[in-house]
């Protein structure tokens, strides 16, 4: 999952300041910082780990950094005790839900509880699908998949056109939040990358909700690539995170994390 933070970290300060292409410097700014995808990313990680459920887990977390940035429905939702969900068919369905695809061992229950964490808040039909597939995609892909058996699968399954690269998704491409147009996008990422950091920075290079492609792309490359997230880029992102979120990825990592990658290699 820290492939996901790393991602957030590095993306958040081209949020709605675009880069100049994939070759930025540095790689982490001075002011990179966690958002709401962090956030909830640990939340997601910190249910699985201590068996509660998802909507408690995000209420708490959520409720310890109110400012991190979370959307307009999110935000009412955290401020109104015993909300249910509210139908979004948002990418934050999809941000938060990579170590799903670390912690379980089945398709299956994969995409079971893909659609558990999903549902609590973004119960909409697409909401549910962009976390299913990006939760799909980092179970194939630290299971040993090649990108072409990912790229198919994720298609089939979910109906999304994987068959672009970025550059012909680029020139067109704007500020989008919605699963719909931003999932697609940032598996396509994953899909043209040859390295973590490179999907990271082509991601943030896409433009749009930069931090969460990153967040997205950055999920499956570190399942995917050999090694994980690279200790040059893994150093400076969890330096900016404060204790009891790095405690969570920590302990994550350790129990799920850490044991697959030695299993792969």
């Amino acid at each position: 999952m820290i492939g996901a933070i790393a991602g957030d970290v590095i993306g958040s300060v081209y949020e709605h300041h675009p880069a100049d292409g994939p070759d930025f410097r540095p790689l982490v700014a001075e002011r990179a910082c966690f958002t709401d995808d962090t956030v909830l990313t640990v939340a997601t990680a910190d249910a699985i780990l201590h068996g509660g459920d998802y909507a408690a887990a995000y209420r708490a977390w959520g409720t310890r950094y109110p400012r991190a940035g979370y959307g307009g429905s999110f935000r009412q939702w955290l401020a109104t005790p015993g909300a249910g969900p509210y139908n979004s068919w948002g990418n934050g369905s999809a941000m938060r839900v990579s170590p799903v695809g670390w912690a379980f061992g089945s398709e299956t229950d994969v995409l079971r509880e893909a659609a558990r964490s999903a549902a609590v808040t973004h119960d909409h039909a697409e909401g549910i699908k962009g976390a299913r597939a990006v939760a799909l995609a980092v179970f194939m892909a630290r299971g040993g998949a090649e990108k072409d058996e990912i790229r198919r699968e994720i298609s089939d399954r979910f109906g999304y056109d994987l068959a672009r690269t970025v550059d012909e998704i680029r020139p067109d491409y704007g500020f989008h939040v919605s699963c719909m147009k931003s999932v697609p996008e940032a598996l396509v990422v994953f899909l043209d990358s040859v390295d973590p950091e490179h999907a990271i920075r082509l991601a943030v290079s896409l433009g749009g909700d930069a931090d969460t492609q990153a967040a997205i792309a950055g999920s499956v490359a570190e399942a995917f690539y050999r090694g994980g997230i690279p200790e040059p880029v893994r150093a400076p992102v969890l330096e900016r995170l404060t204790p009891d979120l790095r405690a969570i990825v920590d302990a994550f990592e350790t129990r799920f994390v850490r044991p697959a990658q030695n299993v792969s290699d």
